[in-house]
């Protein structure tokens, strides 16, 4: 049975993803993104680009740059190791917000601002790496460029939804100071320049959870929020979701949902009803980006 009446669920099908097969990159775009364009799919809010990539040993994505966009990458399995342009490869450093080899549980952000040089490699002798990157809008250009790495582990992600990313605490308004400070709305998560909260969840097989809009009170848009979720291809297709209890919102890995007329405080609840746990993530975005 709903618990959201006047909540709008609309399941978009993985089918209707973008999709190519480089070899190499096996990709797939929520968002129109490279060589793929669907004019029905440019954004929700300000998500702009959302890929599930899977990139072979050995390969991935040489230096490129990035300008005005909050960009961060969630990973599923295997490893990626992320360098930017002054951390080349043979002298790395022990910063981690500089050089890391990521691996599942690690989420890496960058805040590209006014330009920032990165490479994403997967430099593992034989595992494949399969990970979620999510681009978003930022509310104010030429941003100082940061990077932020943190690790969320899967025994807190399968007792409920784990928060990784909030508003940055001092908004749009910031000083440099406070930029560099990089403060987030709730402490042990990683700051984002927009109204919008990020979070995961591994939902065991005949379990639900409940996840609060808005993360209750992180966001400064309370009304009217743009909620999506997208379910990553993790087990085979053992896995299923059901959202809100309504039998016409029922997600098969690599399927998303748009969730709109909701205010920050509502409960959505996920089920997972497949044979197999359910990973989830929830891109919680305001109306007004």
């Amino acid at each position: 049975m709903s618990n959201l009446s006047h909540a709008k669920i609309v399941p978009r099908p993985s089918k209707t993803r973008g999709a190519a097969n480089h070899g190499w990159l096996d990709t797939k775009h929520t968002f129109s993104f490279g060589g793929w364009y669907n004019p029905k799919y440019m954004n929700y809010g300000s998500l702009r680009v959302l890929n599930e990539d899977r990139v072979q040993p050995g390969e991935g994505f040489p230096t490129h740059h990035h300008q005005n966009a909050e960009i961060f990458s969630y990973i599923l399995s295997g490893e990626l190791t992320h360098r930017d342009s002054m951390q080349k490869k043979g002298a790395e450093s022990e910063d981690k917000n500089k050089f890391f080899r990521l691996h599942r549980g690690d989420v890496q952000f960058t805040t590209g601002g006014r330009g920032i040089s990165h490479s994403e490699y997967n430099e593992h002798d034989k595992d494949w790496v399969h990970f979620l990157q999510i681009w978003v809008l930022p509310h104010k250009r030429n941003l100082p460029p940061i990077y932020h790495t943190s690790t969320f582990s899967d025994e807190e992600k399968r007792k409920g939804f784990v928060t990784i990313i909030t508003p940055l605490k001092a908004g749009p308004n910031a000083t440099l100071e406070e930029e560099k400070a990089a403060v987030p709305t709730k402490e042990g998560t990683i700051p984002i320049h927009s109204d919008l909260v990020f979070s995961a969840g591994i939902i065991p097989t005949g379990n639900s959870f409940s996840y609060t809009i808005g993360g209750g009170d992180l966001v400064t848009s309370k009304t009217d929020r743009k909620v999506y979720v997208h379910f990553p291809e993790t087990k085979g297709g053992k896995a299923k979701l059901r959202l809100d209890g309504r039998e016409d919102a029922i997600l098969k890995e690599g399927d998303g949902a748009y969730v709109s007329h909701v205010n920050a405080g509502d409960v959505l609840k996920f089920e997972s009803v497949g044979d197999a746990e359910a990973e989830v993530v929830v891109i919680d975005g305001s109306n007004d980006e």
